[in-house]
C-alpha cells in the first residue's frame, strides 16, 4: 500500500496516485490528439545557422545549434550574450561605431577570443568571469538589463580599436533577468525574451528574398548586412513572412512579426563604412508595411521575420523546414 504524508489514509493516498496518473495520461492523450490534428508541409531547407556572440560584431557560422528560449546556442557560445557599452551603461552598436562589424569573434575552450588587429594583440576573455568583476546596469533600447564587466584589458582593446571614448564589454549571465520582447515590440508574446538582441530570439531570412533584393540594386549587399539567425533555401522570396508555425529538427517556432530594418544594414561588413542609404532606400521602394501596422514599424522597410521559440531543441544545417498546417 502506498505510504503518504501524516494525516492521509492509505485509501486517500491510493486515490491521489490514481488521479495523478489519470491526469498525466489525459495530458499525454491531448498532446497526441493535437499532433494528430496537424500536418507538416516542407517549405524549405536550412542553409545557414549564425551566432553573433558580441552584439554588432561578426557572426560565427555553425553546423548545428541548440535553439533556446533566448536564441541560438553552441555550447558556451551564445547569441548576443556580450555587449559593448559606454561608461554609463548605454549600449554601443554599429549604428554609433560602424567598425564594430570588423571585429571577428572566435571561441575556444570556454574563452571568447578577440583577434589580432592593427597594433592590437589577440585577447582571450573567459566565459565564466570572476565574481569580483562588477555587474553593470545597462540600457538597451530603453530597457534596463544587467551585464558582468569583462575587465580592463578588453575595455582598452575596444577603446583602442575603435579610437573612441572609453568603452567596456559586459557579459549576460543566465541567472540575470532577460529583457521581455513584449516590452520592445507590441506583437511579441509574454513568453518571448532576449538578452541584448534588438527585438526577438530568432531572425529568419530566405535566400530567395536576398536574391530578389539584389536584382533591384546596383550596390553590393549580402546576407551579412541583415544578420539573420537562420537562412532558408528552397522557398520563394518573402515566403518566410507567411509561415505561422514551423518545425525544424525537434524545434517548434512561431512567427511573430516582420523585421523593420535600420541604418545598421547600411554598414559595409568588409570595410566598416556606413552608407546610411542602401539597402534601405531600395527596400523602401517596395517593402513598406501595411498602413495598419505603421504604429509598429513606423518608416522602417521590412526584410526578414522574427520567430519565437515554442519548443526548444536542436537545428542543423540541411534540416528541412516544415510549415505546420492545423487540421
Amino acid at each position: 500500500m502506498p505510504m503518504g504524508p501524516p494525516g492521509l489514509s492509505p485509501s486517500r493516498v491510493a486515490w491521489l496516485c490514481v488521479a495523478g496518473a489519470t491526469l498525466a495520461l489525459g495530458v499525454a492523450a491531448a498532446w497526441r490528439r493535437r499532433r494528430a490534428h496537424r500536418s507538416l508541409v516542407q517549405v524549405g531547407t536550412v542553409s545557414g545557422l549564425y551566432i553573433y556572440p558580441v552584439k554588432s560584431c561578426r557572426r560565427v557560422s555553425v553546423e548545428d545549434a541548440e535553439a533556446t528560449e533566448l536564441g541560438l546556442r553552441k555550447g558556451d557560445l551564445r547569441d548576443r550574450f556580450w555587449l559593448v557599452i559606454k561608461e554609463d551603461g548605454h549600449m554601443v552598436t554599429a549604428r554609433q561605431e560602424p567598425r564594430l562589424v570588423l571585429v571577428s569573434v572566435a571561441f575556444e575552450k570556454g574563452r571568447l577570443i578577440l583577434p589580432t588587429a592593427p597594433e592590437m594583440k589577440e585577447l582571450n576573455i573567459p566565459v565564466k568571469l570572476p565574481e569580483e568583476n562588477p555587474v553593470k546596469n545597462c540600457r538597451v533600447f530603453g530597457l534596463d538589463i544587467e551585464g558582468r564587466d569583462c575587465g580592463d584589458d578588453v575595455a582598452r582593446w575596444l577603446t583602442a580599436f575603435l579610437k573612441s571614448e572609453p568603452y567596456r564589454l559586459v557579459h549576460f549571465e543566465t541567472q540575470m533577468a532577460p529583457r521581455k520582447c513584449s516590452e520592445i515590440k507590441i506583437p511579441f508574446r509574454t513568453t518571448d525574451k532576449v538578452p541584448y538582441n534588438d527585438a526577438g530570439p530568432l531572425l529568419v531570412i530566405s535566400e530567395s528574398s536576398m536574391e530578389d533584393l539584389s536584382t533591384r540594386m546596383e550596390t553590393k549587399v549580402d546576407m551579412r548586412n541583415f544578420r539573420p539567425s537562420i537562412t532558408v533555401s528552397g522557398c520563394s522570396a518573402y515566403e518566410e513572412d507567411t509561415w505561422d508555425k514551423v518545425v525544424i529538427g525537434d524545434v517548434e517556432m512561431k512567427h511573430v512579426m516582420a523585421c523593420g530594418r535600420c541604418i545598421l544594414t547600411t554598414v559595409d561588413p568588409d570595410t566598416g563604412i556606413i552608407d546610411r542609404k542602401e539597402p534601405l532606400e531600395t527596400l523602401k521602394s517596395y517593402r513598406m508595411c501595411d498602413p495598419a501596422q505603421k504604429h509598429i514599424h513606423k518608416s522602417a522597410p521590412l526584410f526578414g521575420s522574427y520567430y519565437g521559440i515554442d519548443k526548444v531543441g536542436t537545428i542543423k544545417k540541411g534540416d528541412p523546414v516544415y510549415k505546420i498546417i492545423e487540421c
